[in-house]
């Protein structure tokens, strides 16, 4: 059985996850936004958590009736699993319908370290 409490991954996507949702009560739509790019960052290679990542930007589009953004999550929930399963992941990516979704990007150093820490 794994220990996902134990994870730092775990453990970020967690605070992540609930600051987008505490900025969403507040109608700060922007930091809910950037902690979920943030969550994307570090869940892309966990196929479950990837997906999930999306799924909350997917809602998120919905809320706000962005429905160019809402099909762009549609469409990057169906590429998620290929993308896991091939080991063809753009690395860094925020995974928003603003960015390409085959684009790699620089990882912020804070979110490198925890990524450091999991493979340690």
């Amino acid at each position: 059985m794994r220990d996902r409490d134990a994870s730092p991954v775990a453990s970020f996507l967690a605070s992540e996850y609930g600051e987008s949702m505490l900025a969403l009560q507040a109608r700060d739509l922007e930091q809910a936004w950037r902690h979920l790019e943030r969550a994307h960052i570090l869940a892309q290679t966990q196929l479950i958590e990837h997906c999930r990542s999306h799924w909350m930007m997917l809602s998120l589009a919905v809320r706000q009736r962005d429905w160019r953004e809402a099909a762009g999550q549609l469409l990057r929930l169906s590429l998620a699993p290929v993308g896991n399963f091939t080991g063809r992941l753009p690395i860094g990516n925020t995974g928003r319908s603003t960015i390409s979704a085959f684009v790699p990007m620089d990882i912020p150093p804070d979110l490198r370290a925890i990524m450091e820490r999991k493979s340690n």
